[in-house]
């Protein structure tokens, strides 16, 4: 088997995609990988993320590149919503959480992300894991992500926290015990009560 060869199938193990990082540590040599990408048979999704060109389309590739670049991120808020369809904003960015814990600075050269910073109670609590393209999105849960949007309303305005919350009761998709829960350990329950009670 050839170098070229035995890439691609290196690729194919890791669902087609892998970071510069994991090509070097998989023994893929640099040269291996730019003829793959001049050759047209590996794209670069983004910055030190590469791609069989073959695979199918991605459904969420700024999901996915996120997901692969910074798997210690979790999505949060308005893309959250927007998982959950619970919203009718479009994020123009990829909201990301990020414990308060972490030292070192998040960059991503595409796509465009916000990143909040969650204390390390809060920031753990909640996550649910979905699969796209078989990566895996680490995301808040829609109760949690609601009292997320009351936590941060000052920076992604009141209107999109109630709607959330609206679309969830009349939807069925959240229960009070849970709002409540999260209300409290995200210390908004004062600030949420009078559109819990309002809701129903």
């Amino acid at each position: 088997m050839n170098s070229l060869e035995k890439a691609r199938e290196i690729f194919q193990s890791y669902e087609g995609m892998l970071r510069t990082k994991q090509v070097l540590e998989l023994g893929i040599h640099p040269r291996t990988l730019y003829q793959l990408r001049d050759k047209g048979e590996v794209i670069e999704l983004s910055r030190g993320l590469y791609r069989l060109n073959n695979m199918e389309l991605l459904a969420e590739p700024d999901l996915v590149v996120v997901a692969k670049k910074i798997p210690k991120a979790i999505m949060c808020l308005i893309t959250a919503l927007s998982l959950h369809e619970n919203t009718t904003q479009i994020p123009s960015q990829v909201y990301l959480a990020i414990s308060s814990e972490q030292t070192y600075p998040i960059k991503l050269d595409y796509p465009p992300i916000k990143v909040f910073h969650f204390s390390a109670k809060s920031f753990n609590e909640g996550i649910e894991k979905i699969r796209i393209n078989e990566v895996e999105i680490k995301v808040y849960s829609l109760s949690k992500t609601i009292v997320d949007c009351f936590k941060y309303r000052n920076k992604i305005g009141i209107d999109v926290a109630i709607e959330a919350l609206k679309l969830g009761r009349e939807n069925k998709k959240v229960l009070i015990k849970d709002l409540l829960y999260y209300a409290r350990l995200c210390r908004v329950e004062k600030v949420m009560m009078p559109y819990l009670e309002a809701i129903g």
